[in-house]
């Protein structure tokens, strides 16, 4: 399968550079800028990436590009084209006229293949304290700014281009224009990476690699595990198990109508009522990652119980996607812990289990477009995420099983009212948060002293970034006074308006 390359100096943005090559029905794998692979003849072309280093940093990354350049079409953002200035004899220096935010491209060599249909004043979006002062001998500018010359630049005798700006934001308008002149006409990439192809090539390996063995595989409802599952069983039929556990901390009746959902897939799942073991696991527990070691733990313990009931499994399934991958592979190795995730982690050690990932390879907008191929609905392929420990981290302090009920009254108010209004789908996760405060409030003549909850709903392209989502008053009017009069206990409701960073997106 012909691939794109991209290596990775630490950007922000790298992820979105192989999101928009994929756009383009071109498969691209991302790799720390210390650990090229082999390139092999599939390797159809390299991107560089940007980074939060300097050039001129004493410890700035700097790769092996001997295998690559001259010999493979080579594009470098960013500090790709500063490393490629400096390292063939050019100069980068500290700018005076520093660019941050969007630019216009003064002039543009429309004859270069980069920058092929890519009109006069092209917006482009800049992030660089750096500049490109002097290009080496060999090279030719083939782009420039009002404020820097060397917005983009050539090395005359051969496929290797740099480009000052980020083509992968969506603030450069023609960002991917310049992207497909690059991996489609000066790489020469066919663009047949699309869902159908992936479905057909990745059945086919499952069956390849699991033959007549039996998996098992944890469902949650989510997409991520749905379409894992749908494409196993397409695959391998009857000998795919699915385990659906009830944690007790799930959304108003998700439970039931999830089983409901996965009967008209035919898989065959087994619905595990476990909500008595989280609850008593989580007594007393007010510590946000204590919680979710005590959830995971238990998760752990009624999934191996409920696994050992099969005979002969030979292989766990886990809907792993590609930022999960790319995550453990980091340029700086693994990311802190923000805040441990609850998934399957520690059940491959346990049940001495092989693992399957048959979505390792796709970001979360592909898994949908191959689940929509695969002919799930659309209501459950737009199902905002749901956090793997529940409600559990959307109950500040500890759980029980009133402050349980309590916010699935006020969760299924907020979300119904979101896909009443028709605001379901422009939202990337919405849900309300129980707060650990009481305020005064005053019903009919009565004073009250009851719970506040906060409503939180988000955009975002990909989970990483995510601003607030700027709801109609008129709507969180209507939805603050439909949760203050139906659901007893709650007398104040508040909206969060934080981004991610700083905030996350779950309370905790």
């Amino acid at each position: 399968m012909e691939k794109i390359v991209i290596l990775d100096f630490g950007s922000q943005y790298t992820q979105l550079i192989a999101r928009r090559v994929r756009e383009l029905n071109v498969y691209c794998e991302i790799y720390p800028y210390h650990h090229i692979p082999e390139i092999t003849p599939d390797v159809k072309g390299v991107i560089l990436s940007g980074s939060p280093f300097s050039v001129r940093d004493e410890n700035a990354p700097v790769p092996d590009l001997s295998n690559i350049k001259g010999k493979l079409p080579l594009l470098g953002i960013c500090y790709g084209a500063q490393f490629l200035a400096q390292s063939n004899g050019g100069k980068v220096e500290a700018s005076n006229t520093r660019e941050y935010g969007r630019a216009n491209l003064a002039s543009v060599n429309n004859d270069n293949p980069l920058f092929k249909n890519i009109p006069q004043h092209s917006q482009v979006w800049m992030s660089h304290g750096d500049t490109i002062t002097q290009i080496p001998a060999d090279c030719e500018v083939i782009a420039s700014t009002k404020d820097v010359h060397v917005a983009g630049y050539h090395f005359k005798n051969e496929d290797t281009y740099a480009i000052q700006f980020h083509p992968e934001v969506y603030h450069s308008t023609d960002g991917l224009q310049l992207l497909k002149n690059f991996v489609v006409d000066i790489c020469g990439c066919s663009q047949n990476w699309t869902p159908d192809s992936f479905i057909d090539s990745t059945v086919k390996e499952l069956k390849e690699k699991l033959g007549d063995d039996k998996v098992v595989l944890g469902l949650s409802g989510g997409v991520d595990s749905t379409v894992a599952a749908v494409l196993l069983n397409k695959a391998i039929g009857k000998n795919l198990y699915c385990i659906f556990v009830d944690n007790g901390l799930l959304r108003k009746n998700e439970f039931e109508n999830v089983l409901k959902q996965y009967e008209h897939l035919g898989l065959n799942v087994k619905g595990v009522d476990a909500k008595q073991k989280f609850y008593d696991a989580l007594k007393g527990i007010e510590d946000p990652e204590a919680k979710r070691k005590a959830i995971g733990r238990v998760f752990i313990e009624v999934f191996d119980e409920e696994a050992h009931k099969i005979q002969d499994v030979k292989w766990l399934a886990q809907g792993t996607i590609y930022p999960d991958v790319i995550e453990s592979v980091s340029v700086n190795g693994p990311s802190a812990t923000i805040k441990s995730h609850h998934n399957v982690g520690g059940l491959p050690e346990k049940m001495h289990l092989k693992v399957v990932e048959p979505l390792r390879l796709l970001f979360k907008d592909e898994v949908r477009r191959v689940g929509r191929s695969l002919g799930l609905n659309d209501e459950l392929l737009g199902r905002h995420p749901f956090p793997g420990p529940g409600l559990a981290i959307r109950i500040l302090g500890d759980i029980t099983p009133e402050k349980v009920a309590l916010l699935q009254e006020v969760d299924y108010i907020f979300i119904q009212s979101l896909k009443e209004n028709n605001l379901y789908d422009d939202v990337w996760q919405a849900g309300a948060i129980l707060l650990p405060v009481r305020s005064v409030g005053v019903m009919g003549d009565e004073r009250t002293y009851e719970n506040a909850v906060a409503l939180r709903a988000v955009t975002s392209t990909d989970g990483m970034t995510a601003d607030w989502c700027h709801l109609p008053y008129e709507f969180l009017a209507k939805v603050s006074n439909d949760i203050i009069n139906k659901v007893k206990g709650v007398n104040r409701v508040v909206y969060d308006i934080s981004s991610k960073p700083p905030a996350t997106i779950e309370w905790e």
